[in-house]
């Protein structure tokens, strides 16, 4: 894995995180600019999580303010991490209905892509979706399963997670719309996924779990759920039976070339 340079902020004895100015002022420029674009983008049932959370622009939210709404939603709370995490520990924290957050936020450098998740990735893109009982269900699912999953099993359950939490799209009355967490809070994939450029395919488990991806790159390929309860649905499966089929069948080709060495992180 990686090396990050960022390191998680700590928080004083009452829990309470002071960032700097600057950092607010990063918070800030993230969520205006980002608010604009998944305006008639994103699903109703994240904007409905936006609503509920009440993001302050001004400045970075403080954790005990997100548990307080996600506590009396679907009793899910955050927890302070480090800024990566190895396997086991994110899913331990899934399986205990508890999301991970890296107190940490990208520099004004750093503001378009970053590759390790920070605070405004964590909160803006994730946490109004965990006010929804289908998608705070699946996700609280696939943390029990991945804690019991071998190291073969979690690759492809980690696939499964970028297909649909990450990366997910959906279609609702209103036309097709975003859901995933790595599209919702990144400008320019946002507008891309929805555009005619990348590939949409009806959503399939099995089928997401034998796709490859790169993370330093637009996704070439989106999966479309039918509506958000496909997740929900998707929870009371046998997913384990399909990981088993998954891995009998192997992957497909990837729809991307090979990562250079002169890219590589």
């Amino acid at each position: 894995m990686a090396q990050t340079l960022y390191v998680a902020r700590e928080p004083d004895a009452s829990g309470f995180i002071d960032y700097t100015a600057d950092e607010h002022a990063v918070w800030n420029t993230l969520i205006t600019r980002q608010m604009e674009i998944i305006e008639g983008r994103a699903c109703q049932e994240y904007l409905d999580g936006i609503e509920q959370l009440g993001l302050p622009l001004d400045r970075i939210p403080q954790l005990g303010e997100i548990n307080k709404v996600l506590g009396a939603t679907t009793g899910w709370q955050v927890e302070r991490v480090p800024a990566l995490i190895p396997f086991q520990r994110f899913f331990e924290l899934l399986a205990s209905k508890r999301f991970p957050v890296a107190t940490f936020i990208r520099s004004a450098e750093e503001l378009d892509y970053l590759q390790e998740p920070d605070i405004f990735h964590e909160i803006f893109g994730h946490c109004p979706l965990l006010t929804n009982p289908w998608f705070a269900e699946f996700t609280h699912t696939y943390g029990k399963l991945g804690l019991s999953a071998s190291k073969e099993q979690r690759v492809y359950l980690a696939r499964l997670y970028w297909m649909t939490i990450e990366f997910g799209l959906v279609d609702t009355p209103q036309g097709r719309k975003i859901y995933g967490g790595g599209i919702l809070s990144s400008p320019k994939e946002a507008l891309y996924s929805l555009s005619s450029a990348p590939e949409h395919q009806p959503f399939d488990a099995l089928e997401a779990m034998r796709t490859p991806y790169r993370i330093d790159i637009l996704q070439p390929l989106y999966f479309v759920l039918p509506d958000l309860k496909r997740l929900f649905d998707l929870a009371q499966q046998d997913i384990m039976a399909l990981v088993g089929q998954g891995m009998q069948l192997g992957l497909h080709a990837p729809k991307f070339p090979p990562k250079t060495k002169s890219h590589a992180a």
